[in-house]
């Protein structure tokens, strides 16, 4: 997956020009900060980004983690943004967290609408037989 690093400098409209062009290329992409000023900039390209790529039908949504980096041998956190569309990302992220929660685990995980794609996802798509559904996602909140 391509990672952009955005600092406090970067400029949001070139940034989300990039953006856009790896989501066009490669489905997704990851925006890479340290920092307050470095995420701002960031949200500001995803804004951007989303209306450069709605006239192709995508919905951007970004899902927001920290990540332990090295920057001139200092350990820091930076915050990673994987910025993708909505429509991609909707059926695989029940299917995700179903495989990654396990039979223990108590995950976070985004809401989703059974409205929406997710409404369509076969037994077949999902470990164990299991159609996601409103009891499914019940289960993975608590």
């Amino acid at each position: 997956m391509d990672v952009l690093k955005v600092s406090s400098k970067s400029n949001p409209n070139a940034c989300a020009g990039a953006l856009a062009g790896v989501i066009r290329h490669s489905g997704a992409a990851e925006l890479q900060v340290v920092g307050a000023g470095a995420l701002n900039q960031a949200v500001k390209a995803v804004a951007i980004a989303r209306g450069f790529l709605e006239s192709a039908g995508l919905d951007l949504v970004c899902v927001p983690r920290f990540a332990d980096i090295e920057i001139d041998g200092q350990r820091r956190t930076a915050i990673r943004l994987l910025v993708e569309d909505r429509h991609r990302r909707a059926p695989g992220a029940v299917v995700e967290v179903a495989a990654a929660a396990g039979a223990a685990a108590a995950p976070v995980i985004e809401v989703i609408s059974l409205d929406g794609p997710a409404a369509g996802v076969s037994a077949e798509a999902v470990p164990g037989g299991a159609v996601p559904g409103p009891s499914l996602l019940s289960d993975l909140r608590s």
